[in-house]
């Protein structure tokens, strides 16, 4: 996608490197709140992200001083004059934009500040390795509102056990960057200021072919007999081992 076209995400070459793409959400005086044009952009990029058989790594931020705060409360308003039939769509397009995430061939990996509530939780639930400063704060934020986290919770219940979600949903407090890592949500905690080169350093090294069939592989997994999964292991590990990346590796490894 052209990426000079963009209002609402930034998308930049890490280094010059374009395998490696950061994606910003680009909407800090408003939190980087999630609406209709921020929602498109999101859904294209990571679509189009799948094409791109070069691409390495997504890194995932949020500009200004959150992560993202859920959904725009303007976007919200609108929604309240919509039919039935116009929700259902509606709600349709975000189902699209964490599910394109969530199927992104490339691994994902975000890093979170500040706020990350409502909706922006189930975008963190879509990515595959998760950063958060520790003062960072969390909320499922919908039963305020008098709604339900209904969309994101299909992508939470992925990565998340119930016993974990369903407390916080149900009451919407807030809860801490710690109580986060606990129940699988985040996978490492940063006191200070972490550079996106730490992030990426941890990945860069790794095989590119291999990170995307590793990614493939655990999607796959889910809801397999015994056998289907013997045949998907065996079918998958064999290709690797035949690749010209995995037989340089394995030569200089030895």
């Amino acid at each position: 996608m052209k990426k000079n076209n963009l209002k609402f995400i930034k998308i930049e070459d890490f280094e010059n490197d374009p395998a490696i793409q950061i994606v910003t959400l680009n909407r800090p005086e408003l939190k980087n709140a999630f609406h209709p044009g921020m929602i498109s952009e999101i859904t294209a990029f990571f679509t189009d992200a799948n094409a791109e058989n070069k691409m390495k790594l997504i890194v995932l931020k949020g500009e200004g001083s959150a992560f993202c705060a859920g959904a725009d409360l303007n976007w919200m308003k609108d929604m309240t004059s919509y039919s039935f039939d116009e929700n259902l769509q509606d709600s349709g397009k975000l189902w699209d934009m964490f599910e394109a995430v969530y199927q992104c061939r490339t691994p994902v990996v975000a890093i979170a500040h500040g706020a990350v509530f409502g909706g922006a939780i189930g975008l963190l639930a879509c990515c595959d390795y998760v950063f958060t400063e520790e003062k960072t704060k969390f909320c499922f934020s919908e039963v305020k509102l008098g709604l339900a986290p209904a969309i994101i919770s299909g992508f939470i219940s992925r990565k998340i056990p119930e016993s974990f979600y369903r407390p916080y949903m149900l009451s919407a407090e807030i809860f801490s960057a710690e109580d986060s890592k606990k129940m699988g949500l985040i996978q490492r905690i940063y006191s200070v200021h972490t550079e996106t080169s730490e992030v990426v350093k941890k990945f860069s090294a790794n095989g590119t072919g291999a990170m995307k069939a590793t990614k493939k592989l655990l999607s796959a997994l889910n809801g397999k007999t015994v056998t289907e999964k013997k045949a998907l292991c065996t079918q998958i590990i064999s290709e690797l081992r035949m690749s010209d990346d995995a037989q340089e590796r394995m030569k200089k490894f030895l």
